[in-house]
């Protein structure tokens, strides 16, 4: 079985002990069944992870803090994903993928078709609950860099800043190019329904370019993952699968 893995964003190398949180600690004790002395891996979300094991009892379980490795799973390619608001589970599924799939940023986006909206408390209790995704997403696939999920904000006003380069999936726009993106690559995709038209175009004036990814319509969660992906092989993770 492989080394089981925890995020604790207060741990450091050495550090002595540190009480597991809840959730950890049922997954480690009552699902893996893992005993005092049994290797951990502890990451702190800055980078790097560390040597750890089981202590304590089944009742008040910790992990004890050994030496520090320097290892990263990073992607070369910063993609910052601007994700246009969905409802149910989407959006969560989404985080988790996009964390799995190595982005560095995850920008929540509100916009005319969103079904779902969010503000104030609300906005802010969803946002916590995405970044404990994302970093469950990491534990599992091997990251030691949790990506910061912004919170969510009106399209039109994260477009203000402009990106140095950018990509907006529109099923009429040209397939993408091969040239090398600037770092990082901007990646925005629309909600149910798609962008609007004036959306597009805000989006194209603020460094966006119009890409299709297919002759397909693809769902919104099935977009992001999609483009998350092929990003990745032609330019981030696998750069050698693109020419």
């Amino acid at each position: 079985m492989r080394t089981p893995r925890v995020y604790l964003p207060e741990a450091e190398a050495n550090g002595g002990e540190l009480p597991l949180p809840e959730e950890a600690a049922r997954y480690l004790v009552k699902v893996l069944r893992l005993e005092p002395g049994d290797p951990v891996t502890v990451f702190n979300g800055a980078g790097g992870e560390i040597h750890a094991e089981l202590a304590g009892d089944a009742k008040r379980p910790r992990v004890r803090l050994g030496p520090s490795r320097a290892v990263e799973r990073e992607s070369p390619l910063g993609v910052v994903l601007w994700a246009g608001l969905s409802k149910g589970e989407k959006f969560d599924w989404v985080v988790q993928k996009a964390t799995e799939l190595g982005a560095a940023e995850i920008r929540p986006v509100q916009t005319a078709r969103s079904v779902r909206r969010l503000e104030g408390a609300k906005a802010a209790k969803n946002r916590e609950r995405w970044q404990r995704i994302a970093a469950s997403a990491c534990e599992q696939c091997g990251r030691n860099r949790v990506p910061v999920v912004a919170a969510p904000v009106a399209l039109a006003e994260a477009l203000e800043a402009g990106v140095p380069r950018g990509l907006v999936l529109d099923e009429d726009g040209d397939p993408p190019g091969r040239a090398g993106p600037d770092d990082p690559l901007h990646l925005l995709v629309g909600p149910e329904g798609g962008l609007n038209e004036d959306e597009l175009g805000a989006a194209e004036g603020a460094g966006f370019v119009r890409t299709a990814l297919g002759p397909r319509t693809l769902r919104t969660e099935t977009a992001a993952v999609a483009a998350l992906a092929w990003a990745q092989t032609v330019w981030g993770d696998f750069p050698a699968g693109g020419g």
